[in-house]
């Protein structure tokens, strides 16, 4: 009778390192969906691939990047999937809209939009939680439509009703905000601006121009969430 052959033992596979990022020339490359943001730069202070929300616009990712956009009366809402670090911000300028108009202008798309994409990258709602950010007042005579409180009224209710909890906050008060997030950790940094040219803001706002906003706006301090 033959011996028996000897126990052959297995070496359990390593674990495989997460992927790197990607540089910023293919993050450009990248086709955008419908509303998602597209303008990326290299962000010097942070030393990170960023990317600008501007509004009506969202974006998700579980790469190690920053999320950033400037927030006038506007409501950015950053989630973050606690058990797979992966999050995503929108910026809205409304609650809602007509019921033909499907924009990210208006929270109640935007905020199912991301919570859509959040899902696709295999987040769940139990595990989600949220920041949310803006809804200031920066103009004086948007004081009778209070579309900074109907903004961040809106965007409290609907995190209620999905379960989705706050954990941190900063808003109304009658401050300009830049929020940067980021994604695969749920850290936000908020820097309230100068509050010198409001009515400049809420034009470039309407204009979708955050970028110039936020070359234009220095000063306010920095508070970590």
């Amino acid at each position: 009778m033959a011996p028996p052959s000897a126990p052959v033992f297995h070496r359990p596979a390593a674990a495989q390192p997460p992927a790197p990022p990607s540089s910023l020339e293919a993050l450009k490359r990248r086709t955008p969906k419908p509303g998602e943001a597209s303008f990326f730069y290299f962000d010097p202070h942070f030393q990170f691939n960023a990317v600008k929300v501007l509004p009506g616009e969202y974006f998700v990712t579980g790469e190690n990047m920053a999320i950033v956009t400037v927030l006038g009366s506007c409501i950015a809402a950053c989630l973050w999937d606690r058990t797979l670090n992966i999050g995503g911000m929108n910026h809205f300028m409304l609650p809602d809209g007509d019921a033909g108009d499907v924009s990210g202008r208006y929270g109640s798309y935007a905020m199912e939009l991301l919570i859509n994409e959040m899902m696709k990258l295999g987040a769940r709602r139990e595990t989600m939680q949220a920041k949310i950010f803006g809804g200031g007042q920066v103009m004086a005579n948007f004081t009778t439509m209070n579309v900074g409180e109907r903004n961040t009224d809106f965007v409290t209710q609907y995190l209620n009703t999905e379960r989705i909890p706050i954990v941190s906050e900063d808003v109304l008060d009658i401050y300009p905000r830049k929020v940067v997030y980021f994604p695969t950790t749920g850290k936000a940094l908020v820097k309230r601006l100068a509050h010198a040219h409001p009515e400049e803001l809420v034009a470039q706002e309407r204009r979708g121009n955050a970028a110039t906003v936020a070359q234009s706006n220095a000063g306010g301090s920095v508070d970590l969430f």
